[in-house]
């Protein structure tokens, strides 16, 4: 017999299915609910703590309870959506209620900041914790190295723009990078050069070819996880390309925005081969906290610090303070580590998942990249297949996809290519999701063959 709290629960889902209740709505309040069901507040309270502990509402203080779900991108769909398109956070995961209680202390600490303009590069003691915290992935800086910054494009878009001490112009990147940095470099008319990223990763005589010939500022690398590819550098390979940066007086840009999810014990920076400024270190807290913070951070060279606060100081003024010392206190609290530790068997199981999908049902005339660590991959189809028209298809039967052509340079652009990210997808749906993928390409394969003949 189905008891009082659970005959709730199933309420309130049933009313998320039929699409009364939308995701982010506030829940009828304990007592409201409680004479809707003629039933004790403590039936009322059971039911909200279960749905809660499973990630399915949560709470405000002196607010009440609000659904966490996803938003279907059409209403008429009547099939579940499998999305391999968004690149956020598992929101399954996400310490909704561990940040909350950080945010309520940080108030409290630091009410009286509010009233004031803060320091540029961020809270002293929010420094001082950040680099206790990197030593964690062998970043060994100083808090006076270390800005604190509104996520980690924030300091990449103010980079680009920066004159460096090589006093060089042009930038050499990965190609594909991710659509944000493509539009910092755009949006200001720099000359870029690409250097393609494989499955193997980058030809390192290219890069050294690149080093020599032309006049590079710096190199921008996501050393972990690339966006799109998924791929990451071995020691040995992260060693090189810094010392080919040595040897050409080029820097290094190394975006590590997803270090923390790498589960290769020896696995280090490019920043622990050349501490000394030659490679500037950036982190995002958004894939593993919550991307709404906006938080990140940077490790500079003592001879940008100052045209780098200037700038950061013209952008923003500071980093919202609030969001700083909730920071501050999750990390020295010790929650940051055990939630990384959680998040890593959450992404390396999704990882294994998408791997086995991509044997059991891709074509064997399409490539991938990637799938290590459960957040991004690419898939390379045939170049006579554009990847719009299977986004276009795949969206028919609730599948999304990512076009990845917007994350090349003009020069370098593929139109081939598509993005996945397992990173909200659902474990059981992941294998759904990618023999419906590997079934499309085939259709479309089989028609083009059809067109040809």
């Amino acid at each position: 017999m189905e008891r009082k709290y659970e005959e709730i629960i199933n309420y309130i889902l049933g009313q998320k299915s039929d699409g009364h209740l939308k995701p982010g709505e506030k829940l009828p309040s304990i007592r409201a609910l409680s004479k809707t069901f003629g039933c004790s507040i403590n039936s009322i309270v059971k039911a909200y703590s279960e749905m809660e502990k499973e990630h399915k509402i949560y709470s405000v203080p002196k607010s009440g309870y609000f659904l966490v779900g996803t938003r279907n991108l059409e209403p008429n769909l009547t099939e579940e959506l499998i999305d391999f398109s968004s690149a956020g956070p598992d929101r399954w995961n996400m310490p909704y209620r561990d940040y909350q209680h950080c945010m309520n202390q940080a108030i409290d600490l630091y009410k009286e900041e509010m009233f004031q303009y803060s320091e540029p590069l961020g809270l002293t003691s929010l420094r001082l914790q950040l680099s206790k915290q990197l030593q964690e992935l062998q970043v060994f800086a100083s808090p006076d190295r270390i800005a604190v910054v509104s996520g980690s494009q924030q300091a990449l878009d103010i980079l680009v723009s920066l004159a460096f001490p090589n006093e060089k112009e042009e930038i050499c990147v990965e190609q594909p990078t991710h659509f944000s940095f493509i539009d910092s470099i755009r949006s200001r008319g720099l000359n870029a050069i690409g250097i393609e990223m494989t499955k193997d990763g980058i030809n390192l005589t290219e890069l050294e070819k690149i080093f020599k010939q032309r006049k590079i500022k710096f190199f921008y690398t996501v050393s972990r996880f690339q966006n799109p590819t998924g791929y990451s550098y071995t020691n040995q390979e992260k060693k090189k390309i810094v010392e080919l940066a040595q040897k050409y007086h080029v820097y290094i840009i190394e975006d590590d925005y997803m270090g923390d999810l790498d589960t290769r014990r020896k696995a280090d920076p490019m920043f622990a081969y050349d501490p000394s400024g030659r490679v500037i270190y950036t982190k995002s807290f958004s894939k593993v906290l919550l991307p709404g913070l906006r938080l990140g951070a940077v490790v500079l060279p003592d001879s940008l610090l100052g045209a780098f606060t200037q700038a950061k100081f013209a952008a923003d003024v500071h980093t919202p303070v609030i969001t700083q010392g909730a920071l501050e206190i999750y990390l020295q609290s010790g929650m940051y580590n055990a939630h990384i530790q959680g998040l890593r068997k959450v992404y390396s199981e999704k990882g294994k998942i998408l791997k086995q999908a991509f044997h059991k049902y891709l074509p064997r005339n399409v490539s991938y990249t990637g799938a290590e660590s459960g957040f991004y991959s690419t898939i390379q189809l045939p170049s006579n297949i554009k990847a719009a028209h299977l986004v276009n298809s795949l969206k028919k039967k609730n599948v999304l996809i990512q076009d990845a052509t917007g994350m090349y340079l003009p020069l370098y652009k593929k139109e081939n290519v598509i993005r996945l990210s397992v990173s909200q997808v659902e474990d059981k749906k992941i294998e759904e999701g990618i023999q419906k993928l590997g079934e499309e390409i085939a259709l479309l394969l089989g028609k083009e063959k059809e067109f040809i003949n």
